[in-house]
């Protein structure tokens, strides 16, 4: 029984390779970052709210509400279509205030922006502007 443990313990705590998390088996989509022919058009069909993120390939948006009840319902509905998706933003949450960071983790080993932050960060503005959010 301990051997299963601390097996269960490396299988949760140990990236996979690639070949492993998008081959035979795997239980997720593998997706492929936006090519440099693609994000153009792509962050172009984005609200202007969205930036790159230095370091890293991701975009990042900051949105203020008129209190905490309104941001936490602006989270509490992405949340929602979030997982449906089965695509979860990085976010952190302070009064009124939602920083949002988007980022495909499957699209390689560092991660990558893909179709699903485009789609994710449309569903985002239209859900922070129902709400008054800027």
């Amino acid at each position: 029984k301990a051997t299963v443990s601390v097996l269960n313990w490396v299988l949760r705590n140990t990236p996979l390779p690639d070949m492993f998390r998008c081959g035979l088996g795997a239980t997720r989509r593998c997706i492929s970052a936006l090519s440099a022919a693609e994000r153009p058009a792509a962050l172009a069909s984005i609200s202007g709210e969205w930036k790159a993120v230095d370091g890293r390939d991701a975009i990042q948006r900051k949105i203020q509400f008129e209190n905490f009840v309104q941001a936490w319902t602006f989270m509490s509905n992405v949340a929602v279509v979030a997982e449906k998706a089965d695509h979860h933003p990085e976010w952190f949450n302070v009064y009124n205030t939602v920083d949002i960071t988007l980022s495909t983790h499957d699209a390689g080993p560092e991660g990558g922006l893909t179709t699903k932050d485009i789609s994710l960060a449309t569903t985002i503005d239209k859900a922070a502007a129902a709400i008054g959010g800027k």
